[in-house]
């Protein structure tokens, strides 16, 4: 089953939030593109940044909202947290028809949607039945992020998605490529590849002698697989991936039916 299709981008409430926090270059560019597609934009993300914290929810200590400007917020919490918070408290009298999260500065892709806040974000606003799209700028250069890729191609790539539409228990994962727009070799659907994160680990000592691990962020991955995000952005192509919230393994399921009916037999 899709979600209600077709989406009036122009009367939609869109929320925008991220992992990279309020000020990041990243969230303006993804509300200025927000802005180009309704009149009905808010912003709810946190106050710092927030990369690698996955879909993780804030439960021990209490979470305040910061109110910078008319429908701008920071919240001291996770993607996940603003999220949340953005649908059922500061919007909580008209919910958004749609969520962004993002840009963020790098790409998300492979095995690192398991750990990104700003898919999480994503996913929290699909928990919440809430459309969401999560989009990523790859870069070669972190002082010369091609932020214009993901500001000409984002507008139209949102219209035909929404007017398309996709299952209400999944999200829709965007990477760009590290090119500038005129460079793109097009827009290509994916599948998730395999980039595994955190494969170097620093050691050393704090000043008082006892030892600490910081772990670095080297990948081991594989961009030459056909039909993956990995190839597509190697490619010079945007990735356009979705990513199901319910991860059973209905094959392995199905065998496993099987197998545990023999055993109580």
């Amino acid at each position: 089953m899709v979600t209600a299709w077709p989406l009036d981008l122009s009367r939609a409430r869109i929320l925008v939030s991220n992992d990279d926090g309020i000020e990041a270059p990243g969230i303006k560019v993804l509300t200025r593109i927000a802005r180009s597609l309704s009149d009905d934009v808010w912003v709810v993300a946190p106050e710092t940044e927030q990369s690698g914290t996955g879909h993780s929810l804030t439960l021990r200590r209490p979470l305040r909202i910061r109110r910078i400007e008319d429908r701008r917020f920071a919240v001291d919490g996770t993607p996940t947290d603003c999220v949340l918070l953005a649908v059922n408290e500061v919007m909580k009298d008209h919910r958004p028809d749609l969520v962004l999260s993002g840009i963020n500065r790098g790409g998300n892709l492979g095995e690192d949607v398991t750990y990104s806040g700003t898919v999480a974000a994503a996913m929290e606003g699909t928990v919440l039945g809430v459309s969401s799209i999560a989009l990523s700028q790859e870069f070669e250069d972190r002082d010369d992020v091609p932020w214009d890729t993901a500001e000409t191609l984002a507008p139209g790539l949102i219209r035909r998605l929404c007017r398309e539409g996709w299952p209400r228990n999944s999200l829709i994962n965007i990477n760009f490529p590290a090119v500038h727009a005129d460079a793109i070799t097009g827009v290509r659907a994916t599948t998730q590849g395999r980039r595994k994160i955190g494969d170097q680990i620093v050691r050393g000592r704090d000043p008082r002698g006892v030892p600490y691990y910081w772990i670095g962020s080297m990948r081991t991955e594989d961009p030459t697989v056909a039909g993956t995000d990995l190839k597509a952005v190697t490619d010079g192509a945007v990735s356009v991936t979705p990513i199901a919230m319910n991860m059973t393994d209905r094959p392995t399921l199905t065998r496993l039916v099987e197998v545990l009916r023999e055993e109580i037999g």
